[in-house]
């Protein structure tokens, strides 16, 4: 048993809520639900609490009415190995109604926010070169949905230009260069 749950609160979706996100997340399963009586804020009968797994995590929904909404504050981070996984939940957590939001943050369709981001991030963003950290950052904080080739791509240290020699001078010019550099030096 854990021994913290996450509780959403919804108007009247918990159970749809439950169901959609065990739709898509692995080690999800739909479970117990439990449903007003006669003496309760909704219509008795209908549901009050469901309790679901999604990636192996207890959570509950709770259908308490509508005086809360869900606020970005909160939000669930999504871990994702590969940008397949990435585009996965995206996809599903944009669609019909949620709404994509900046740096890799989506609102899914019962308000609730989410953060799709790759493993890759974390490394990049705790490099110990200064510069690559903030290109990364720059390059994430003009994103959408995050593109880890692009990340891993500017994460890159900046080539150096081959140093340059002064370029040896040929001719007439090249020999009076060079008696002024050595009637200097005397």
């Amino acid at each position: 048993m854990q021994s913290l749950k996450p509780c959403l609160w919804f108007d009247s979706q918990a159970e749809d809520a439950a169901r959609f996100y065990c739709s898509f997340f692995p080690k999800s399963k739909l479970g117990k639900i439990s449903y007003y009586g006669e003496h309760g804020m909704k219509k008795a009968g209908s549901v009050l609490m469901v309790e679901f797994k999604i990636l192996g995590i207890e959570m509950q929904g709770l259908n308490g009415g509508d005086m809360y909404k869900p606020t970005p504050a909160i939000s669930f981070s999504v871990s994702c190995k590969n940008q397949k996984e990435v585009d996965h939940y995206w996809e599903r957590l944009t669609s019909n109604g949620g709404r994509e939001v900046m740096c890799g943050w989506v609102t899914d369709r019962y308000g609730f926010s989410w953060q799709i981001v790759p493993v890759q991030l974390a490394k990049l963003m705790t490099s110990k070169d200064k510069g690559s950290v903030a290109r990364v950052t720059e390059a994430m904080m003009k994103m959408v949905k995050l593109d880890i080739k692009t990340l891993e791509a500017v994460a890159k240290p900046l080539k150096k230009l081959p140093s340059s020699k002064p370029a040896k001078k040929t001719g007439k010019n090249a020999s009076k260069l060079s008696s002024k550099t050595t009637s200097k030096r005397r």
